[in-house]
């Protein structure tokens, strides 16, 4: 039910076409909430139909122009009631943490390279993260930025520090082949 709410977020931020959208979510709001781009249009034709968003007027003909869309009245009123909702935090469902269970079982060839290729991916992630961080939060605007949208940046920089941490000591610990 949160891709809905993500774009609505994204478009009381600025009301965009479905392109623009989907090229938001590849910057920001899909590091945490991924979705494609199939995905991101059926649901502005969802939340439409609900009422919840519309398409601007545009000038001129309509054919070949892209919709941007804007937030309603009810849009607005379903994201503050989903914000206010309760909700439970969701178990780790990783595949990597199996594969490793799997391994003190059946034994562990194989695994270093893999590892290793986790450990790159959450590296350029966590570096990604940190040059956004110096862009859009530097320290001397510290008062003047969203501190939630960099709360949210904080935690995405926190989860792939751990993976960093925890995937050099996890090589560190595998057993010599």
């Amino acid at each position: 039910m949160s891709l809905p709410h993500a774009i609505l977020t994204a478009l009381l931020e600025r009301p965009s076409s479905g392109l623009e959208l989907t090229r938001r979510f590849d910057k920001s709001i899909g590091f945490f909430w991924p979705a494609t781009h199939q995905q991101i249009y059926r649901e502005l034709g969802r939340l439409e139909a609900s009422g919840h968003i519309r398409a601007l007027p545009q000038a001129g003909p309509a054919r070949g122009q892209k919709k941007e869309y804007e937030v309603l009245a009810a849009g607005r009123a379903e994201l503050e009631r989903w914000t206010a909702e309760g909700s439970d935090p969701r178990a780790v469902r990783e595949p990597l943490l199996l594969r490793l269970r799997a391994a003190a079982v059946v034994g562990s060839a194989g695994l270093d390279a893999e590892l290793r290729r986790h450990l790159a991916l959450h590296q350029a992630q966590l570096a990604d993260y940190l040059r956004i961080e110096q862009h859009d939060f530097p320290a001397e605007r510290a008062d003047d930025e969203n501190r939630l949208q960099h709360a949210v940046l904080r935690a995405g920089i926190g989860l792939e520090t751990f993976w960093v941490e925890w995937l050099t000591a996890t090589l560190g610990a595998l057993p010599a082949d």
